[in-house]
């Protein structure tokens, strides 16, 4: 009240209450959990992506794959003994599985096969020469080759499991000495062959090579320019029928990209043509 007896309402000063901190005002509470767990998100991706292949597909490599490894282990057999050839069933049976059910992957090509067993199988021995045959000794050996199939650009993971293989051999393989490479890479052959075989006569073509990028010639303007989803890609998987080593949410976020690079290199060359 003032000295004059009305009642006058204290007006606060222009500054008063704006004050927001030196970063402005919060979002949020000051204390928030550093991340939200999401238990079914995380639950989710434990489940099994759905298998684009019929069962007459799965029949076909399940056929190839037990041809494919039988005859090369009878042909390893017939040459070293039958020792040394099943010392190498494990890894000549996963090598299958890729090259009769993922025949269209880059991990199945003749090259990956080839390059893969050949550097595991010098790096193996090497190894085992300079350090002994321990389980170290095998672990380094699988590490020393990944790194070499990576650089020839011959990965393929079943070589790893043949590295360790090689280090930790059986009594027989042992005696063959620096000549064990020869059992590998004959079962790496006839494997080899026997894909390229069985998956041409059953109308899967092997190997894969590079596709050409076909040549588009646009006479009018695009009205439409639909965008590709996920549905689009696991359809289109479906209707290929073959195993494919990439989920449809994997492509989506590969051709994104790819478009968000190719628009990128449009308007790098339109702003070239005019400087």
């Amino acid at each position: 009240m003032s000295q004059s007896g009305r009642h006058t309402a204290s007006v606060p000063p222009p500054n008063a209450g704006t004050f927001e901190g030196l970063y402005g005002k919060p979002k949020g509470p000051f204390f928030r959990p550093l991340f939200r767990l999401d238990v079914f998100a995380m639950l989710a991706r434990w489940l099994p992506a759905a298998i684009n292949t019929r069962p007459a597909e799965w029949s076909r490599a399940a056929i190839g794959m037990a041809l494919g490894t039988l005859f090369s282990i009878w042909v390893c057999a017939q040459v070293f003994g039958p020792e040394v050839a099943l010392h190498l069933l494990g890894p000549l049976g996963a090598s299958a599985v890729l090259l009769f059910a993922v025949s269209s992957g880059a991990l199945a090509q003749p090259w990956s096969i080839v390059g893969s067993y050949l550097c595991a199988s010098v790096v193996a021995l090497l190894v085992a020469r300079v350090l002994g045959r321990s389980l170290g000794s095998a672990c380094l050996a699988a590490g020393m080759a990944l790194i070499l199939m990576c650089w020839l650009r011959c990965l393929h993971p079943p070589s790893g499991g043949l590295a360790m293989t090689l280090v930790l051999a059986d009594p027989a393989s042992i005696a063959l000495g620096w000549l064990e490479v020869g059992p590998v890479m004959l079962g790496a052959g006839t494997l080899l062959l026997t894909a390229l075989a069985y998956n041409n006569l059953t109308r899967t073509r092997y190997p894969k090579g590079a596709s050409e990028p076909a040549l588009v010639l646009e006479t009018r303007p695009r009205e439409v320019d639909p965008k590709i989803t996920a549905v689009d890609l696991e359809q289109a998987l479906a209707q290929m029928e073959q195993f494919f080593d990439v989920t449809p949410t994997e492509l989506e976020q590969l051709i994104h990209i790819a478009e968000d690079h190719a628009r990128r290199r449009s308007i790098g060359e339109v702003l070239a043509e005019r400087v």
